[in-house]
């Protein structure tokens, strides 16, 4: 594995520590099947419900039981939310600290005519508490959004029990307005409001105690941290409170962040923890670095997680854990300060998690897109999802086959393993000319994927070997316009 970290101090090598041989995933919820699961979130009543947001629209809710069904719908608002872009849709699900008396919750979508986000308040049915009334939608922030990629979309209570509020830079690539750097707008920032106490005729109001109350440089009130890209999945450390949040890069480096108040995480002047707007000779006056950032090698968009607290897994006690969406790795990070942290790769999933989220107890669960809610697990896995393991290497599909070439073109490289091992990924134009070294990191037992990002070549035909041992595997990939 090949991430890499950079800090002011001179810290160049921090330990990555070896893969954990028998921590695995399994279906939590196996009889399940869901749309695109983008949220996951308990109440926090005592009910032993979890909620999963669709992003087209729907919030369902089942019992958290592995015998659980079916998950029934709560809460159906897809004649209002726009999910026409990838990035767009019904995005986060917070429940109010009293829900368990008032039955508030708050959402967070992209709704059209004119594009914009949308946090709004619900409340549950009168007359039903495993459904949510539809019509008691109260707006309370709308913001427009320029493009249709790059709109945040998590949304949590912080301990101080004000709303936090994750938004993305307004998309196309590169922040082409600047608007994460421009503090009088609301995009590319960490927002916090408080929504018991409105002010001036808005349904919120201002913590008193936020960066810019009162300030007279038409700076947004709202504003708690600002200079991110797209944050779209960030939590809260039950036990130190520390806000934890995964900013989706643009072309080189993805980035996990603590989030303070008032400060400045740098984009677009610096991604991760180089140079992006100038590339040379940015001035980093004031920006608050990464706390670690990893390379295209390694995945092409975070996805951010929580600080484990649950008993099911003990060796994950206090770490960080987040994962990369498009190559399934997941990874846990050990952190005492900004000079004394480890980050180590978990496992490999061959899964798409969008997001994480955490139930009663505290226990960790994983939303993909093939439709499945996982867990870790300890031991030798008895489920379908690390079976089937191959008595030597073996290489799978590759998709896309063929593959547009563009700026954020990633082929997904699949293969499995009979038993953790180090594994290389070469690159080869049609005269058997080596281009590249795409990875050379260790892989565990099962199925793996490696990111090859083709944004640099040109239309053609290659060919990638995938290395292990004495054993080498090749393949073809065509690249298009």
């Amino acid at each position: 594995m090949r991430i890499r970290f950079r800090l002011l101090l001179l810290l160049s090598l921090i330990p990555v520590l070896p893969l954990h041989a028998q921590l695995h995933i399994e279906n939590a919820f196996p009889q399940l099947s869901l749309n695109r699961p983008v949220d996951l979130q308990q109440p926090g009543d005592g009910s032993g419900r979890l909620f999963i947001v669709e992003q087209e629209g729907l919030i369902r809710v089942f019992m958290n039981d592995a015998a659980s069904p079916s998950a029934e719908v709560f809460l159906d608002i897809r004649d209002r939310v726009n999910d026409g872009g990838n990035e767009q849709g019904l995005l986060g699900l917070a429940f109010h600290p009293s829900f368990e008396t008032n039955g508030l919750f708050f959402v967070n979508y992209t709704a059209s005519n004119p594009d914009r986000t949308v946090i709004a308040r619900y409340m549950v049915s009168a007359t039903d508490p495993m459904k949510a009334d539809p019509s008691s939608e109260l707006v309370i922030l709308t913001f427009p959004q320029p493009y249709t990629n790059h709109n945040g979309g998590q949304i949590a209570f912080g301990p101080d029990g004000s709303l936090y509020i994750g938004t993305g830079d307004g998309g196309s690539g590169g922040d082409p307005q600047n608007n994460a750097q421009n503090r009088s707008v609301l995009l590319g920032k960490m927002l916090r409001i408080d929504v018991d106490n409105p002010q001036d005729g808005k349904n919120y109001g201002i913590p008193f105690d936020n960066p810019f109350v009162g300030n007279t440089e038409g700076f947004a009130e709202e504003i708690y941290a600002w200079g991110l890209r797209n944050p779209w999945r960030f939590s809260f450390d039950p036990a130190f409170g520390r806000l934890w949040a995964g900013d989706v890069g643009q072309s080189r480096f993805e980035e996990v962040n603590i989030i303070e108040k008032g400060k400045n995480y740098g984009w677009r002047v610096m991604e991760g923890f180089a140079c992006y707007n100038p590339q040379t000779g940015c001035d980093e006056t004031g920006l608050t670095k990464p706390v670690l950032e990893y390379g295209r090698s390694d995945g092409a968009s975070i996805t951010g997680g929580h600080v484990y607290r649950g008993n099911r897994v003990p060796e994950l006690t206090g770490k960080y854990i987040y994962a990369d969406f498009v190559t399934g790795r997941i990874w846990g990070l050990t952190y005492n300060g900004p000079v004394d942290f480890s980050n180590e790769l978990l496992l490999n999933s061959g899964k798409n998690i969008a997001a994480f989220g955490v139930d009663a107890q505290g226990e960790l669960l994983i939303c993909s897109f093939d439709g499945a809610i996982y867990r870790f697990a300890s031991g030798v896995s008895s489920s379908g999802d690390n079976a089937a393991i191959p008595a030597s290497l073996q290489l799978l599909e590759v998709s896309p086959n063929p593959i547009l070439r563009g700026t954020h073109a990633t082929a997904l490289i699949r293969f499995t393993l009979p038993a953790a091992a180090s594994v290389r990924l070469l690159l080869f134009d049609t005269l058997g000319r080596q281009l590249s070294i795409v990875s050379d990191a260790a892989y565990a037992q099962g199925r793996n994927s490696i990111a090859l990002d083709i944004s640099g070549l040109r239309p053609g035909i290659y060919f990638y070997a995938l290395e292990s041992g004495a054993t080498r595997l090749t393949n073809k990939l065509v690249v298009i316009r």
